[in-house]
């Protein structure tokens, strides 16, 4: 099985506001960026869509090292979904878990893969995050996506 490591980061110039997603694919010597926009969203959505938007590019199921900024969705997808699922997608309070769709999808993907999630602080040292920050901004400010 291969492994690969992917990089996210999501962006949003107020929140809500423009959002910009981010990730960068890394296996062996190659190397892949992607990156998108929504013109209306939060930063929540963008850091699951960037982890949603990596793993969709892989076209096999893969070892996949996860390394992200974002507590809220490294805790989202390894603790709390289990329980959300459990109790009908409702919080501990009761209340629908926000944006679930997302959430869905990225159980969809991640089952796919033998996945390993790993949290890096945000503004620090960290090369790819750095990168994928740098990405995910630019989309967010002028709207438009790479690959």
């Amino acid at each position: 099985m291969k492994t690969v490591h992917l990089f996210t980061d999501g962006a949003c110039i107020g929140n809500p506001g423009p959002g910009g997603w981010a990730c960068i694919l890394r296996y062996g010597h190659h190397k892949r960026e992607l990156c998108g926009f929504e013109k209306q969203t939060t930063n929540n959505r963008m850091e699951l869509t960037a982890a949603i938007k990596g793993l969709e590019a892989l076209r096999e199921s893969c070892h996949v090292v996860i390394t992200t900024d974002s507590e809220y969705l490294k805790n989202g997808i390894t603790s709390w979904i289990q329980g959300w699922k459990r109790n009908g997608w409702m919080t501990k309070a009761r209340k629908p878990v926000v944006n679930r769709d997302l959430w869905e999808a990225l159980d969809e993907h991640v089952a796919r893969h033998h996945a390993e999630w790993e949290w890096t602080k945000g503004h620090a040292d960290h090369q790819e995050n750095n990168r994928c920050d740098e990405l995910a901004t630019s989309a967010a400010r002028t709207q438009r996506a790479c690959s």
